[in-house]
C-alpha cells in the first residue's frame, strides 16, 4: 500500500537554477533549505563557492550540475567543471550524459565520459538521462552504461524537457534493482506529486518548488 504520511522535505534537492539568480536569492535558498531540512541545494557551478560558505556547518549537501543542460560539452571540459566544483565545495554532481553518443551507439565514449568524473572526483554522481527524449531501448542502455560507470543515482531528466512521471521512476527502479538511487526531476510542484514519486521509488526529488511544498505540508 502506498504511504501517505511521508515527509517529502528530506528528499528534496532544492533547485536554484535561474541563471539570473542574485547572491541574495542564493543565500535565501540556502537558509530555507537548512531550516526546512532539504537534502541539498542544487546550483550552477559558478554559485558553488557561495553556497558552500552559506551552508557551512549544516547538514545540507551542496549539489551542482555538470554539462547542463545539453550534455554535449567535451569530456575534458566536463571533468574540469566537475573537479573545479568539488574544489569549491560541491558534494554531489548531477551530470548530463552525452545523448549524441548514446543514440549513435558510442557507448564506450559515454561510459568514459561518466566514469572519469565518478573516479576523478570521488563524489556521488547523479546521471541525468533525459528519459523523455529516449526510446525504451535507449533508456535501458543509458541506465546500464551509467550504472556500470559508477554513478550513485539515475536521474529522470533536467526538467527542461518535460516533467518526471511515475512511469519513469518505476522503470528506473526496475532496471536499477536497488543498486543505485533514483532522482525524479521536473514538474514537481505539490506535496501529493512528491509523495507519489517517493512511493514509486524515488530517493531524491529535484524541484524549485520546495518552499511551496513545505508550506503546503504545514
Amino acid at each position: 500500500m502506498p504511504q501517505t504520511d511521508i515527509d517529502p522535505l528530506p528528499y528534496i534537492d532544492y533547485a536554484v537554477l535561474d541563471p539570473a539568480a542574485s547572491d541574495e536569492q542564493i543565500d535565501c535558498a540556502c537558509d530555507q533549505a537548512d531550516r526546512l531540512g532539504f537534502a541539498s541545494v542544487c546550483v550552477y557551478p559558478c554559485n558553488v563557492r557561495q553556497t558552500t560558505e552559506r551552508l557551512l556547518k549544516t547538514k545540507v549537501e551542496i549539489c551542482t550540475v555538470i554539462g547542463f543542460p545539453s550534455g554535449a560539452t567535451t569530456s575534458n571540459v566536463k571533468l574540469y567543471e566537475a573537479m573545479e566544483a568539488v574544489e569549491n565545495g560541491a558534494t554531489e554532481l548531477d551530470v548530463v550524459i552525452n545523448f549524441g553518443w548514446l543514440k549513435t551507439g558510442q557507448t564506450n565514449l559515454l561510459h568514459q565520459d561518466i566514469a572519469q568524473i565518478c573516479e576523478g572526483t570521488g563524489k556521488p554522481v547523479k546521471a541525468i538521462l533525459e528519459l523523455s527524449l529516449l526510446t525504451p531501448d535507449e533508456q535501458q542502455l543509458a541506465a546500464e552504461v551509467c550504472m556500470d560507470a559508477g554513478v550513485a543515482f539515475l536521474k529522470t531528466g533536467t526538467g527542461w524537457a518535460g516533467a518526471a512521471t511515475l512511469e519513469m521512476v518505476k522503470f528506473l527502479k526496475e532496471i536499477s534493482r536497488g543498486k543505485v538511487g533514483i532522482k525524479a526531476s521536473g514538474g514537481i510542484r505539490t506535496r501529493e506529486q512528491a509523495i507519489a514519486l517517493i512511493n514509486a521509488g524515488a530517493n531524491r526529488l529535484g524541484t524549485s518548488h520546495g518552499i511551496a511544498i513545505a508550506h503546503e505540508k504545514t
